[in-house]
Formats: C-alpha cells, structure tokens, sequence
C-alpha cells in the first residue's frame, strides 16, 4: 500500500513490505477542517484512442433499468480535540529567526471531519468506485462486478478470474500488478526496465484480460532518484508496446511525490500518452478519508477542492499536465484509509475496521460500516467531477494475512448497494 517513512510525511512501504514477508514466511510454513463541495470540474478532453474501449470522458456506461437513488446523508462537523495536523513533506520550507515570547498555554487545535451534502444527480454520471483484490476469496467479489458494473478493478498476483470479469463487465477496466521484490535505482534504468518486463512477460501474455500493466509498487524517488525513475518508467512502456501490451506508469504511494518532484516525472507521462498508457497512484486519509483535505502544497496556495492526500492528483492536473496538454486518464489504484499515516490526529489503527466506533463518535454515521461507504460516497462523489479519471479502487478485497483490518468483503454487499444506487437511466 504506502512507502518509506520521509521526514514524518504518510508513506510507509517498508512497513507493509514487511508485513508482506511475513505474510509469506507463514504461508510458507503453512504448505483540517473541510469546508467546501469540491467544484464540479468541466469534463476533461483527454486523448482519443480509436482501438481503446474507452470513452474520451472515461466515464463508465451504466445500465438501462432506472435505480433507486441513494441520497448522501448531510454530517456535521466533529468536535474531538486533537493535534495540529502536519502537512506531510520532504520540502523545506523558509524558518524565521525565533523571537523569544511568554509561556502561553493554548488550545488543542480541533480536528474537524466534516461531510458536504452532494445529492448524487445525473449530472455526476454513475459510480467510479472499484475494488483492488489480493485473493478473490468471495462471492460477493463477483456478484459486485456483476451488478456494479464497475469502472475499475485492480488485481494483484492472482488473475485467474480476470476474465470472467471481462465477460460479465466487458467494460471494466483491469489494471494488474505483480509482486516484484526488487526496487533498486542503481545501476542503468533502462536495463533494470528490460530485467523487469522479461522476469514478467510471460505472465503478462498469458493474462491478456489485462488492461493496463503497473510497474513498481507505491515508488518514493525524491529529487535524486525521479530522474532515474522516470527513464525507467519510460522504457517500460517502450517494451510492454512491443508486445501490444500497455502500462500504467506511476504507482505513487499517497502523499508523494512534491510538486517539483512530478515535474520531473512529465517525460514518462508523455512516453505513456504516446503508448496509449495511463497514471496510477494512490489516495488514502485517515482517522478519516477528509483528513487535510483543503490543504495546501509547498509553494502553492491552498485550493477548497484539493489536498495533500485524498485528491491530492487535483495538483498534479490543475497546474502541471493541464497546462502542458497531458490529461492523462488515471487510476487510483488503492484508496481507502491507512492508519500508519504520520502526524495524524484519532487513535491508533491500521485498516478500515479499526476506526468504526471513532467513526460513530465522530458522526459519520449510526454504525461503523455506513460511516466507511459515507466517506466513499464523499471521495466518489468527488472524483466523478473529473472527466479524466477512469475511477478508484478501495484497499481490499480478499485482504488475508495482516492485512485483515483492511479486509471489504464483509461490506461487499453494503457497496454494491452503494454503487448500483448511483446509476441512472440513460433513456
């Protein structure tokens, strides 16, 4: 899920690395406060494909039948003392000469969740949220795709039933990724490229359900290392073209990269816009999915309708591709709530379930599992403003081992009620 701990910012990858290990030594043994709607953004263009499935607004068709529309409940805001949240980054910023002043002791600054009232309409189309699947282990994980009809689904090491999938959604997209265990910026990018698509690309050809392959999983590279990164991305999707296969570049871990950063990362962008490719990477928040929301980046002033973690990729258009014709269609492969977020307020939890009753007390909701699809509804809500966003997908189904707290399919039935309530006639 998230990357190495940086100067107290969210990304935790060595941690869920090892957690991972674990995970496999066992088998093994075994056998800010919100106080604005995000602004419906106009429908993005983004780059026609003729041979692509894909409509220009990358919005998914819903069926004919007319549904039952699920309105958002209204909730107000919180007010559960806590600590000043920490905007997580690797910039420094300007100090001032400190001058000495009295003692004062002050107020807890109060965390503030906060959901706007954003009825789903017409106008925002039908439901962008999809499921990452470590194992399907459920049922329910097929009867989602098959009365969601999702946007996106996200499939890790097992994609047996990808096809399936493809049969009973031909519209979903599919983004794959493969456990690598090597994530090394020494030596030539472009080699280590070449060593990581001939490790993989037999089980590439053989899966090609598969829309769009990922590359490194939640990658942090800094200043030093993006260049690197980026000619490594590049001659990935090179390579994957040669076999008519495509990739999705990025993979970001939440909070990352700065802006400056991704500045660096614009060639591998065009690289995959010229290869009919796509961006991933990762959103998530906790105590709660709002958590600063609203905050502003180094260097930039704050937008009601960004933030620094869940919708933070609003940066990274509004005022990098944008600008430079680039609208890439995106994908945020993992989205949710990750609790080894640093510098946070609310108590001490990894995955969604370990937050419920703060939830409750919160006011998100009468029980823990409508406060978790609330907050979806919020991100979902605001993610279809957004033409060139292909959809999300909610860490996890099929989550076994440590990754129980973060575990959906107790909840499956509860989100495809979610999301079949969202889609509309279109008669």
């Amino acid at each position: 899920m998230v990357s190495s701990p940086r100067m107290g910012n969210v990304n935790v990858t060595w941690h869920k690395y090892n957690l991972f290990l674990v995970w496999c030594i066992l088998l093994l043994a075994a056998c800010h406060p919100e106080t604005a709607v995000p602004t419906r953004a106009v429908v993005a263009v983004v780059p026609t494909f003729t041979d692509s499935v894909l409509p220009s607004t990358w919005t998914p068709q819903p069926p004919t039948t007319l549904r039952v529309i699920a309105a958002v409940a209204t909730l107000g805001p919180s007010l559960t003392p806590s600590i000043t949240p920490i905007l997580p980054t690797n910039t420094p910023r300007p100090t001032a000469t400190p001058t000495p002043t009295p003692t004062i002791i002050a107020s807890p600054t109060r965390y503030v969740s906060y959901m706007p009232t954003l009825v789903p309409s017409t106008e925002l189309g039908p439901s962008k949220l999809g499921l990452h699947v470590i194992r399907n282990n459920d049922a329910w994980i097929n009867e989602f795709v098959r009365q969601g009809q999702p946007s996106v689904i996200k499939a890790l090491d097992d994609f047996g039933y990808v096809a399936a999938i493809k049969a009973t959604s031909p519209r979903t997209i599919v983004v794959g990724r493969f456990n690598y265990p090597i994530q090394d910026y020494g030596g030539s990018p472009e080699e280590s490229a070449r060593r990581f698509v001939a490790d993989q690309l037999d089980q590439y050809l053989a899966n090609p359900a598969v829309d769009y392959w990922e590359g490194w999983n939640e990658p942090d590279p800094n200043l030093d290392n993006m260049p690197w990164y980026t000619r490594f991305e590049q001659e990935r999707v090179r390579l994957l073209a040669q076999y008519g296969l495509r990739a999705a570049v990025g993979g970001f871990a939440t909070g990352v990269p700065e802006m400056d950063e991704f500045e660096l990362f614009v060639p591998a962008i065009e690289t995959a816009i010229q290869h009919r490719g796509i961006l991933t990477l990762h959103e998530y928040g906790a105590p709660d999915m709002t958590f600063l929301y609203g905050a502003a980046l180094p260097g930039y002033s704050p937008h009601a309708n960004r933030g620094a973690l869940t919708f933070r990729y609003r940066w990274y258009y509004e005022e990098i591709l944008k600008p430079r014709g680039l609208v890439i269609p995106l994908v945020i492969s993992e989205a949710g709530i990750d609790g080894i977020i640093g510098n946070r307020p609310g108590p001490d939890g990894y995955g969604w379930a370990d937050f419920q009753d703060y939830w409750v007390q919160q006011g998100w909701g009468s029980n823990g599992v409508e406060a978790f699809v609330n907050q979806l509804a919020w991100y979902d809500n605001g993610v279809r403003q957004d033409g060139y966003v292909i959809g999300f997908t909610i860490f996890t189904a099929g989550g076994i081992g440590h990754w129980r707290t973060y575990d959906i399919n107790a909840i499956l039935p509860d989100l495809t009620r979610y999301v079949v309530g969202q889609q509309f006639s279109q008669q």
